[in-house]
């Protein structure tokens, strides 16, 4: 009787063994699928923008400003900046949702002797503008200067047209 016992309890503790001792690897692969699979559902479409190609020349040749990139967004000032800061066509050169960051950029443009400020647009994101101006021909030759100053960085920076 204790030969069988022992034979049953055996056996039950292999099979347990083997059962529970499935490769780890196909579990993370199923945790990775459904983690991928929530984050294309969770996306948010892209907003659509207006953006023209914009000619690239090489860094030594003169940049023709033909047509550049400009986005239109209702776009406030964020509380304690100032509203009048942000005209018509203002030139962005950072964009995010962290505050932390937008506020270092804003303080690094700031001892580099720019007023800029921030605003926010309808989807949370903080733009980092570092001029504002009335006319798209102030704004192309602004951002111009900051690219050519700023070379190498800076070189994504756009034109925000204010939408009320």
């Amino acid at each position: 009787m204790k030969k069988i016992l022992f034979l049953s309890v055996l056996s039950c503790l292999l099979i347990a063994c083997f059962t529970a001792c499935k490769s780890k690897q196909s579990a993370y692969k199923a945790a990775y699928e459904q983690a991928k699979e929530r984050q294309v559902t969770t996306e948010q479409p892209v907003q659509k923008t207006t953006v023209q190609q914009e000619e690239i020349t090489p860094v030594n040749k003169a940049k023709t400003p033909a047509a550049t990139a400009t986005r239109q967004e209702k776009i406030t000032p964020v509380i304690g900046e100032d509203a009048a800061g942000i005209k018509l066509y203002s030139v962005v050169v950072g964009s995010f949702r962290n505050k932390t960051n937008a506020y270092s950029l804003k303080e690094r443009m700031q001892k580099d002797g720019y007023m800029p400020v921030l605003g926010e647009n309808e989807d949370g994101m903080l733009r980092v503008i570092l001029t504002s101006h009335e006319t798209r021909q102030d704004a192309d030759a602004s951002r111009a200067e900051i690219r050519k100053r700023y070379y190498p960085d800076f070189q994504d920076a756009w034109i925000l047209e204010r939408r009320y």
